[in-house]
């Protein structure tokens, strides 16, 4: 079970704002579709729905580097740092892959919530059971490591 996942992509003439660079909002849109993708790949999807529950954005931190530029390779690497009894926190960071620059860090903090109630709820452990934690003390060594293996 891989602690970070790795979604990949090419920056298309779409993502790019007036500015010239991606804009801001791409970010947030890959860091949530590489959140996904996660999920599904480790089963937590399917644990979640069984259960009738759901997963909402309570929030999100993001902090821009540096710009990216239509024709980069990017990739979003994305992890899960921790789980609390109704919440979960997930990390992510985005680089440029010729180079391994950051260009991008983030957290989202999700929240584990019944899906027909909308009220929290406790995240079980089957749920819990599907992703590998990386915790923050370790995210520096995996990182290096994930960054060059790309």
């Amino acid at each position: 079970m891989p602690q970070i996942y790795r979604y990949e992509l090419t920056v298309t003439e779409d993502a790019v704002d007036m500015n010239g660079h991606v804009n801001n909002l791409e970010y947030l849109r890959w860091m949530q579709y590489a959140a996904i993708l996660h999920s599904e790949s480790q089963g937590c999807t399917k644990a979640t729905m069984d259960v009738g529950a759901t997963w909402l954005v309570r929030t999100h931190h993001i902090e821009y580097l540096r710009p990216a530029f239509t024709g980069e390779e990017i990739a979003i690497l994305t992890w899960v740092s921790d789980f609390r009894r109704v919440q979960s926190l997930r990390k992510y960071k985005i680089i440029r892959i010729k180079d391994n620059a950051v260009l991008v860090e983030g957290e989202t903090d999700w929240v584990f919530l019944d899906a027909q109630t909308g009220r929290l709820r406790s995240i079980p452990e089957n749920v819990i059971a599907a992703f590998e934690i990386l915790p923050k003390e370790k995210e520096e060594e995996i990182l290096k490591y994930d960054n060059k293996a790309g």
